[in-house]
């Protein structure tokens, strides 16, 4: 199964809630991986008392019971941390515990990261929404809809529309993810090797020759948009994705321990991901493929994907998610203007037909999901208008502009949200807010 797919059911909500635009000058631990957010007491914040405690609780008994060999969590609250922690191991064999400065994959919660940095360059009037995809990958200008046949013989349409960024950002392109498509289609993406491309242009080359699930902009369809957004992002730039999201998003955030690659000296804060054994243990679980090595280090994949190749930590994104809710700025440095975050944070996909799929979910920005009012009649605790991302090893973050919350939720560990994990900590984090 490859990294990038991360499924959000229409019940499940954002459970990395994302503190108010509050200044994050202070930090909570010294070095990497640090906290840089002023501590609070919950009370002050408005939880009610002891009620953090449950989540603390919660994930301890999860630990305890062996279901996840460790976690890190965060909840804040107006730019302040309300309750942080870490539980567990990050390293079974090594017997290393988990630690706040713990290097995670954070698969496709690269996806709004890809985002950020195209929505940049719409600022900069370099991109627009509705620009034909085509204008920057030529190799994608006559795409073709697979409507039938065989992998062998398969039936093919000319697209009615070209594929814009609008799709990309929204995921109605009709590109999926190989692993998912559905049969014959599956088999043929599935012999194009999309994942051993050494570049983007060579991931690019490949895709032309595939066909689209559906006709641009007629469905939801997760899959590889946000990596083709970021070979756009490339094309327009003229630097590699990772100098890209350095400048623009990590430098200025302090971001100093996300990117595509864990150098040498930083290996031992990274975890491993598990799966759980037949024996009550845990079974090292690679999502994808060993890590290749590049210099010493480790990086995710055979190219910079910007759907899902970062590794990050838990202070680190939780600035990121910090300064989508301070509408693009952060400690004084702006990212992305308020009207920008705005779009992305809007839901853009209620004009597509109603779906029974399980995995679509009920809103959708730009590489985000939206909570909408219709999904609540599914049960759990959330707020309108909350939005985010998860990851394939378990990772989660959302965004909660009514409420001025961020937690956050970082796991290494498959299946992906087994036993509903998302949504019974983010029940036990809106369950202890008081006013």
């Amino acid at each position: 199964m490859h990294s990038l797919y991360v499924p959000f059911f229409r019940p499940m909500l954002a459970f990395v809630l994302v503190a108010a635009p509050a200044a994050l000058a202070a930090t909570t631990t010294g070095g990497h991986g640090a906290l840089s957010l002023p501590r609070e007491s919950p009370a002050a914040l408005g939880f009610a008392p002891k009620g953090l405690d449950r989540v603390e609780k919660f994930i301890r008994g999860e630990i305890d019971a062996k279901h996840y060999a460790g976690a890190v969590w965060l909840v804040a609250r107006d730019g302040k941390i309300a309750a942080h922690g870490a539980s567990g191991l990050r390293d079974v064999d090594g017997n290393l515990p988990m630690t706040e400065d713990t290097i995670f994959r954070i698969f496709s919660m690269t996806k709004p990261v890809t985002v950020v940095a195209a929505m940049t360059l719409i600022e900069e009037g370099r991109l627009t929404l509705d620009d034909p995809v085509a204008r920057y990958l030529p190799a994608l200008a006559k795409p073709q809809v697979f409507v039938g046949g065989t992998a062998e013989a398969p039936h093919l349409v000319a697209a009615e529309r070209p594929i814009t960024i609008r799709h990309l950002l929204t995921h109605t392109s009709g590109y999926p993810y190989d692993v998912f498509a559905p049969q014959p289609l599956k088999t043929i993406w599935d012999r194009a090797g999309l994942w051993e491309s050494a570049t983007h242009d060579a991931f690019v080359a490949k895709v032309a020759q595939l066909p689209l699930l559906h006709q641009p902009g007629k469905r939801w369809t997760y899959g590889i948009n946000l990596d083709l957004l970021a070979a756009v992002v490339i094309k327009i730039t003229g630097q590699p994705l990772d100098e890209v999201m350095r400048t623009r998003i990590f430098a200025p955030l302090r971001m100093n321990d996300t990117a595509f690659r864990v150098p040498a000296a930083e290996l031992p804060r990274l975890a491993k991901a598990y799966r759980r054994n037949d024996v009550g243990g845990f079974t090292v679980e690679n999502p994808v493929r060993p890590l290749g090595h590049d210099r010493g280090g480790v990086r995710s994949g055979t190219f910079d994907e910007g759907g899902g190749g970062l590794f990050s930590t838990v202070g680190d994104y939780a600035r990121f998610a910090q300064m989508l809710l301070n509408g693009g700025e952060l400690d004084g440095v702006r990212v992305l203007g308020r009207k920008s975050v705005e779009l992305m944070s809007r839901n853009h996909v209620t004009h597509l037909p109603p779906t029974d799929d399980p995995w679509t979910p009920a809103g959708f920005g730009f590489g985000v999901s939206v909570q909408v009012e219709s999904a609540f009649a599914a049960g759990g605790l959330g707020s309108p208008g909350q939005y985010g991302w998860q990851g394939y090893a378990t990772t989660y973050f959302t965004v909660d502009p009514r409420e001025r919350m961020i937690a956050l939720l970082l796991v290494q560990h498959q299946p992906y949200n087994e036993n509903g994990l998302f949504e019974r900590f983010a029940n036990a984090v809106y369950g202890a807010l008081a006013r």
